[in-house]
């Protein structure tokens, strides 16, 4: 009898064993979601944000100190004065430094350098006396007509003459170039535009005193063309690879919702990008400029984008008008190992496990899978960009195929078995409880 109920118990053993190793590892318990393998547009691009700027800006300051005594007329509007926006020709008067103290420095300087050439005119007439007694004295001296003493005396007086002659014509061009500064120091004090441009800011009022000691204060600043607008840009260093010079880019400002602007990258020199990179919080970007057009536009004389906007960037990566796509999620979705057809789960394996030769690396490679018999098989690819939702599919590796309208997994959902296995775990604590004593 022991005999009989070890043997019933044996049986029902290996026969739960049998039954468990076959539901697990032969029938899957999978419900697969899945999508179609098609062809479509594709646009893959790299984020950033920025900040518009003039192409050439050019920062006016002052190279003397003094109090603004007016601001210079708007070319465009006698009445009005010189403000934002006002459009200036070069030489257009910005603004005057009061110029009383350096007129009286130019005064000054006239008068010293009158007075140099004056004291060289008598040092002149002094060296000229001087020169004939001298010679005088030269043809006297042999025939005893003058003592040794007199001799020497003549020829000092000769020497210092000639010497203060020397010091006098120096003296006027010290005193010339005094008077230079001074005229030059004059003209300063009224501020001139350099180049025709608009005023982007103005930093001065009537009134106002400016000093200009080791730096020249800044008073205007002028853009020479605002119909070429740079956009300076942020980009990841995890981007910063994929950026190169005449990139197109499209971006969006938030003064027109809406509308989308043109431009290309800029190069910086030899690179599409500057060299300074910067670290905030341990990321590491760097400074991508976009040349944008910014021509005027009806009711828009000076274009519609304005200095130091904040703009969202899109660098176009790839942009594709036909071409070979997959969802994301078909690439993101790995199987277990029970719910692979058992032909494929060796290799599979071997694939997982194998390592990546360079010629590899240079094209990543990703798995897309689909459905056979209740279980997945896979198909070996090689991926392009992404627009975030779809991924280009560059090739299939191997002797694979994947044409268009196959049905791929994207991901799972639950079976009716998942589904009646326990409570809901997300249901409250007392339908838990009821649940568990009904068990």
């Amino acid at each position: 009898m022991k005999k009989l109920i070890f043997l019933v118990v044996l049986v029902a053993t290996v026969g739960g064993a049998g039954m468990w190793y076959w539901h697990t590892n032969s029938q899957p318990r999978s419900n697969f979601r899945t999508a179609k393998v098609f062809h479509g547009p594709l646009r893959a691009t790299i984020g950033a944000t920025g900040t518009l700027e003039p192409e050439e800006v050019v920062d006016i300051g002052a190279q003397v100190a003094g109090r603004i005594e007016y601001l210079g007329q708007d070319p465009a509007d006698a009445k009005k004065v010189i403000n934002w926006g006002s459009v200036v020709e070069k030489g257009t008067v910005l603004a005057q430094i009061d110029k009383s103290l350096y007129k009286a420095q130019l005064d000054a300087a006239e008068a010293d350098l009158k007075k140099t050439k004056a004291d060289l005119l008598q040092k002149q007439a002094q060296f000229v006396q001087a020169t004939a007694d001298w010679k005088r004295a030269r043809d006297l001296y042999p025939k005893q007509g003058i003592s040794q003493a007199e001799f020497d005396q003549y020829k000092a007086a000769y020497e210092i003459t000639k010497a203060n002659v020397e010091v006098s014509t120096a003296q006027i061009g010290v005193s010339t170039g005094n008077r230079d500064l001074a005229k030059t120091n004059l003209e300063y004090t009224t501020i001139t535009s350099p180049v025709k441009g608009v005023i982007i800011d103005r930093r001065i009022n009537v009134g106002q005193t400016v000093v200009a000691s080791l730096s020249a204060p800044s008073l205007f600043l002028l853009a020479k063309d605002l119909s070429k607008m740079e956009v300076w840009a942020t980009v990841n260093e995890a981007d910063v690879g994929k950026i190169y010079i005449g990139q197109p880019v499209i971006f969006t400002v938030d003064a027109y919702p809406g509308e989308v602007f043109k431009g290309m990258v800029k190069p910086q020199g030899a690179y599409p990008s500057r060299l300074n990179a910067t670290m905030n919080q341990n990321v590491v970007t760097f400074t991508v400029v976009v040349s944008a057009d910014n021509s005027p536009s009806p009711g828009y004389p000076m274009g519609k984008l304005v200095p130091y906007l904040t703009t969202n960037l899109s660098f176009i990566v790839s942009d594709k008008s036909d071409t070979l796509l997959v969802p994301n999620a078909a690439l993101r979705w790995s199987p277990s190992r029970r719910q692979i057809h058992p032909d494929v789960r060796d290799a599979y394996g071997k694939l997982r496990g194998k390592k990546r030769s360079i010629t590899d690396v240079e094209t990543e490679h990703a798995f897309v899978w689909w459905v056979d018999d209740g279980f997945v098989k896979f198909t070996q690819v090689r991926i392009g960009p992404t627009d975030g939702a779809n991924t280009e599919i560059l090739g299939v590796v191997g002797d694979d195929d994947l044409p268009v309208g196959k049905e791929i997994v994207i991901g799972e959902g639950r079976t009716v078995e998942q589904d009646s296995n326990g409570p809901n775990p997300f249901a409250p604590a007392i339908f838990k409880k009821a649940a568990k004593k009904d068990s």
